[in-house]
């Protein structure tokens, strides 16, 4: 993290709203009646998927690319995904008229991403097999090609643009006790844990992974960046094999419990969306209902907000 990125704050995120919303509506907050009867809790789904490239980091990218100044933007931005940060990029430099390029790894990429990434006009390179391998590469290449890099999470900017749903989610919902975030980069838990502990420090902030891609679970339950673990998850949102420091140190401020579930928990959770509350989420978007099943117990009789933060699902056909 350089020394010169100061950590984001709540006020940046109020900030960023007026900028944000004359770009992006906000998005449901849907109580799932079916579900919530059979978890036995109020479970609310933060409809992140509804946004136009399917998933929340959108948010960032609009409030990032667009504060680039007049070189910056003439420039030009570089950057690695897995999909969902990618054509949030790519959908802002179409805003703002960036020409974006973004690095995705060989092996692990789902072509509907990558279509969608080229379709908004991003120019996509495919290297390596896995994001942090793409991610090495892009910024190999930075110097060379005088693009301007954005980190997919160590970004001030992109927290506080992706906070703003949790500014949403208390406007709605005033009363919930628990947030329930999947965790790929930690964007996302950072954005919406900074918003819950200004209204109200009591809502529990509960982060989840997968079993298949650990390490930002380990590195927040050990406090230590230089943690490893395996990258074996099908659910590319999810697939990180390093933990980002900015994101990470904010964790360890900000997030009360991290889970952790099985790339099955998820599948069976995609499904429940689909046929319980008609939506459609992707695997790292259904990874906070693979959350709240397995604390069901815990959470008996709360109000539980769950990030759905992307539905841009590999088409089977």
């Amino acid at each position: 993290m350089s020394e010169q990125q100061q950590l984001p704050t709540f006020a940046d995120i109020q900030a960023s709203a007026d900028f944000i919303g004359a770009h992006l509506p906000p998005t449901p907050l849907l109580h799932c009646w079916k579900l919530s009867e059979s978890l036995g809790f109020a479970y609310h789904a933060k409809c992140e998927n509804l946004q136009p490239v399917g998933a929340f980091k959108v948010r960032g990218g609009v409030n990032l690319l667009g504060r680039l100044d007049a070189a910056q933007r003439q420039r030009g931005v570089i950057s690695a995904s897995t999909g969902n940060h990618g054509q949030s990029l790519a959908f802002a430099g179409r805003l703002f008229g960036v020409p974006v390029v973004i690095y995705g790894p060989e092996h692990n990429s789902n072509p509907a991403k990558v279509q969608a990434m080229r379709a908004l006009g991003a120019e996509v390179r495919l290297f390596g097999r896995d994001f942090d391998e793409a991610r090495e590469q892009a910024e190999k290449v930075v110097q060379e090609e005088g693009y301007h890099f954005v980190h997919s999470a160590n970004e001030p900017l992109l927290i506080a643009g992706v906070g703003t749903m949790g500014l949403e989610i208390f406007a709605e919902l005033p009363e919930v006790d628990a947030v329930i975030v999947p965790v790929g980069g930690g964007s996302g838990a950072c954005g919406n844990a900074l918003v819950a502990r200004h209204f109200n420090p009591q809502v529990e902030v509960i982060a989840v992974q997968t079993e298949g891609a650990p390490v930002c679970y380990r590195a927040w339950k050990e406090r230590r960046l230089d943690v490893s673990g395996p990258m074996t998850t099908r659910h590319e949102g999810l697939a990180t094999r390093v933990a980002f420091e900015m994101t990470t140190r904010m964790m360890w401020d900000l997030v009360d419990r991290f889970v952790l579930v099985t790339d099955t928990e998820i599948d069976v959770a995609v499904g429940l969306l689909a046929t319980e509350a008609k939506l459609v989420a992707e695997g790292a978007g259904a990874a906070s209902l693979a959350a709240a099943i397995k604390l069901k117990d815990y959470l008996r009789g709360k109000k539980v907000v769950g990030i759905l933060s992307g539905g841009n699902a590999s088409p089977v056909l």
